[in-house]
């Protein structure tokens, strides 16, 4: 892949927007029709953090319709107490959409936890019989953040058959699912992992390179084939020299590589803001489901 423009901005912003916009028309529709959109919310414990994401969460949904509805267990809630809420909201035919807000206490096994939520209200795609859709074609409620990742190469108006895509990290949410879809768009892709030697020569020959590893300057330019599409999933805090602050950074050498790469997303501002767009996108494909 070849192109005479370089470092083109994948902007998640505002790929988001439009995503929001698309989905009020749609939550609307369904308000017209007598269901109303709604995600319901767990969240273990009182944490700045969570609380503050809970607070953005149910902003975002108002904004395009969505109703929200938190559930909030004490920080001494057992494994228990958690699945016999998941299991009352799974029983509910009002409850369209169901979250879980991480973390969880020490000693509740969180794949248990998410593995609990039914398959057709998971909107976060973590439960593994959605993870196992991802082979049927099945694209609705995949992992959110693996959704992103394709709705932001599919933005750069690519011909996915054929090209070469290499996939740095293959955890069960981000890298096996977008390899799967890559593989049902025909693209032809290396999966790769720390066992797998030269992966910078994987690299230099494919059009397509997704990091999601958690390591700050694993991708370099001298790794980058002028013109390819990289996309960052990377996320890191770390110090701040110059202000002394914590900052979060991807994998991706940005800098060097915007000179090399055709299309670039930032950290922040690249598959973070797609991935919560995916999450309202599946809460109102749940919603539309079960008229």
């Amino acid at each position: 892949m070849n192109e005479s423009q370089t470092g083109r901005i994948l902007d998640g912003r505002a790929i988001a927007a439009e995503v929001r916009e698309s989905l009020s028309l749609r939550t609307a529709a369904l308000s017209a029709s007598g269901r109303h959109a709604s995600l319901d919310a767990l969240i273990v414990g009182a944490n700045q953090s969570g609380s503050v994401y809970a607070s953005n969460q149910a902003r975002m949904c108002a904004e395009v319709g969505i109703d929200y509805r938190l559930h909030e267990l004490p920080g001494n809630a057992t494994q228990a107490d958690i699945l016999s809420l998941i299991d009352r909201l799974n029983a509910d035919d009002a409850v369209a959409a169901i979250m879980m807000h991480l973390p969880l206490p020490g000693g509740v096994d969180t794949e248990l936890v998410q593995s609990r939520i039914d398959s057709s209200k998971d909107v976060e795609g973590v439960n593994p019989a959605n993870i196992g859709n991802v082979l049927y074609g099945r694209r609705s409620l995949v992992p959110c953040t693996a959704l992103a990742t394709m709705t932001l190469i599919e933005s750069t108006g690519i011909d996915l058959p054929g090209k070469l895509v290499v996939c740095i990290g293959a955890s069960n949410i981000v890298g096996k699912p977008v390899a799967v879809l890559l593989m049902r768009a025909e693209a032809t892709v290396i999966s790769t992992n720390i066992h797998t030697p030269d992966i910078k020569a994987h690299c230099r020959a494919a059009d397509v390179i997704i990091s999601a590893v958690g390591k700050p300057g694993l991708v370099q330019a001298d790794m980058v084939q002028p013109g390819a599409i990289v996309i960052d999933v990377g996320i890191t805090r770390v110090m701040d020299p110059e202000t002394g602050r914590k900052k979060t950074v991807g994998d991706v050498d940005f800098e060097a590589v915007q000179e090399v790469a055709g299309w670039l997303s930032p950290v922040p501002g690249g598959v973070g803001p797609v991935t919560v767009a995916m999450l309202l996108r599946n809460t109102v494909d749940a919603a539309e489901r079960m008229l």
